[in-house]
């Protein structure tokens, strides 16, 4: 915040859409992977209608009420463990039932990461988007 008051005009104006602009391609990584690990179950339209859901013994949640059913707050927090598997989401077990291996870890990539950081990439991806479609 201090650094949009001591720059000029002209800098600030060019550096304000950043943030936004990162923000908006974390939440197209986010649908893209939504839309690869999670419509299946959850549908495109992550209103719980995917083609797998009525396969499952447990009812596929309406994701785009998440903030609604938490007093207009998204849970950023709750979403985040249920995917990693660490909130103890009983549908989802340890971690996602299809795509567990998807945000597990494995080996380093070959430009470094730790399978922990592509995961973790993924998972965040996927709460920003999860977020950004709340009702």
């Amino acid at each position: 915040m201090n650094r949009l008051l001591i720059c000029t005009a002209g800098l600030c104006a060019l550096l304000a859409p950043l943030p936004v602009m990162a923000q908006d391609r974390e939440v197209e990584l986010g649908k893209q992977e939504y839309l690869v690990a999670c419509a299946g179950c959850h549908g495109e339209s992550a209103m719980g209608d995917g083609p797998i859901a009525g396969l499952l013994n447990v009812s596929t949640p309406n994701l785009l009420e998440l903030s609604q059913a938490n007093d207009g707050v998204f849970p950023f927090e709750a979403v985040l463990t249920t995917i990693d598997g660490t909130g103890g989401a009983r549908a989802h077990g340890s971690t996602m039932p299809i795509w567990g291996e998807r945000f597990q870890t494995s080996a380093m990539s070959q430009r470094g990461e730790t399978a922990d950081m592509v995961a973790m990439g993924r998972i965040l991806s996927l709460v920003y988007y999860l977020r950004s479609v709340q009702q």
